[in-house]
């Protein structure tokens, strides 16, 4: 069973903004939307809120380049090249930032302010799980933080993690029926990410079956598996 849950499937949808599902975030994907070169925005919210995927959309959307807070070593080395930024700079995780990392994003926003108003001029976008004069960061980097628009991320209801997780199924070409994904609600975490988890593991077990996506298979694989670490939780519940 372990080898048929590891089978490979289809790979996940690059996040974008067109399958971005906005729910109360609609004015921070405007601002997004609108960021002009020589313009900086921080973005925050707590962990599951869509950062990261908001982030590498907006990379995508504006032919830029995403870095993890544990790639920015991989920043500092471009920042040595000296060569022209890409359009955008995307940098996820500003909370996880060590000193190092903390340091080569403290060089990338002076880059910025230099250039701002020129030819090389670049979009500047970070998120952190916190507003940035709360993040434990130097005092003249969270400073940096705040130059530009600083707008909340806000967590999906209910409703529009149904939609996510049905229109995520949908892209991977293996929908679901909704009773799955109202029981995922019920008895899963809170937190989207790990729902997504779920439906990936119940697809891997559906395609080593050649079955659908259904309420009996799911509760078959817990049933079966419930200790196998390619499942990424453990219900609540399975009544």
């Amino acid at each position: 069973m372990a080898q048929q849950l590891i089978l490979d499937i289809l790979p996940p949808p690059e996040p974008t903004l067109a399958n971005l599902i906005v729910g109360e975030n609609a004015a921070v994907v405007a601002a997004v939307k609108a960021l002009k070169t020589g313009q900086t925005l921080y973005l925050w919210g707590s962990e599951g809120c869509g950062r990261t995927h908001l982030l590498k959309a907006a990379s995508q959307h504006h032919q830029g380049v995403y870095f993890a807070a544990h790639q920015a070593k991989d920043l500092q080395a471009r920042l040595d090249q000296d060569t022209a930024m890409p359009p955008c700079v995307a940098i996820d995780d500003a909370h996880r930032l060590d000193e190092q990392d903390a340091s080569a994003v403290f060089r990338l926003y002076n880059r910025w302010r230099e250039e701002a108003s020129g030819v090389h001029a670049f979009r500047l976008i970070l998120a952190g799980d916190r507003a940035p004069m709360q993040l434990q960061l130097r005092e003249d980097l969270r400073t940096r933080l705040g130059w530009g628009s600083v707008y909340r991320l806000f967590a999906l209801s209910d409703t529009e993690k149904f939609t996510a997780l049905t229109v995520h199924a949908r892209e991977r070409g293996t929908p679901l029926s909704a009773d799955v994904v109202h029981w995922l609600l019920a008895h899963g975490s809170r937190d989207i990410r790990e729902l997504f988890g779920w439906l990936e593991a119940l697809e891997k077990y559906a395609l080593a079956r050649h079955r659908s996506l259904t309420l009996p298979l799911l509760k078959t694989m817990l049933a079966v598996e419930k200790t196998d670490s390619q499942i990424p939780l453990k219900p609540k519940n399975t009544d």
